[in-house]
């Protein structure tokens, strides 16, 4: 049985084009998503079981600490020189509403998993945060538009698309969904 490292991110990093105007006639409002997925196996470079952490060297040579949780199952079949599966993703997705009055707020929500007692050493760990902003300002002559944040901060912003403007009303509701996730197994280990 093989064990896998999933990590999932989703990265809030893309500038949102929005569109404006009274006169425009009822049109999709604009939406963006990206994902990115890396796999690799990575071996265990160090093991600190009183600090319960496990040192991970990448293909690259580059290394990663994890924290493993204190009622992790099975974690003294963890040793040096061990190989562990690991798939990493990143998703991020910008969406545009009519929005009906509905103020600027966020969240986020978080889940994890492990091995079950008697299985080979494995977690997850999924992280979704969502934040939402109001339209304040649509400058199609100059290519910008602004958003309100929770807490009132209000920022500029270029649109990538100037199209997108054009689809999009002061006021409209902008919702951001940004998801990582870390997963990791330890490839299956000999039979004794």
């Amino acid at each position: 049985m093989r064990l896998k490292l999933l990590f999932l991110v989703a990265v809030l990093t893309v500038s949102l084009s929005l569109q404006a105007g009274t006169e425009a006639v009822a049109t999709e409002k604009p939406s963006f998503s990206a994902s990115q997925t890396v796999q690799l196996v990575a071996v265990v470079d160090a093991m600190d079981r009183e600090a319960l952490t496990v040192t991970l060297k990448g293909p690259e040579g580059n290394t990663h600490v994890v924290q493993l949780e204190p009622d992790s199952y099975n974690i003294d079949k963890i040793e040096v020189g061990d190989k562990v599966d690991v798939e990493y993703v990143q998703h991020m997705s910008i969406e545009v509403f009519a929005n009906d009055g509905m103020e600027p707020g966020g969240g986020m929500m978080a889940a994890k998993a492990r091995n079950k007692e008697g299985e080979t050493p494995a977690g997850m760990e999924v992280i979704t945060a969502v934040e939402t902003a109001v339209v304040e300002d649509i400058n199609i002559e100059a290519n910008t538009f602004k958003l309100r944040w929770p807490g009132d901060v209000i920022k500029e912003y270029e649109a990538q698309n100037p199209e997108n403007l054009k689809k999009a009303d002061v006021g409209d509701l902008v919702v951001t969904t940004y998801t990582e996730a870390l997963a990791m197994s330890l490839q299956e280990i000999p039979a004794e």
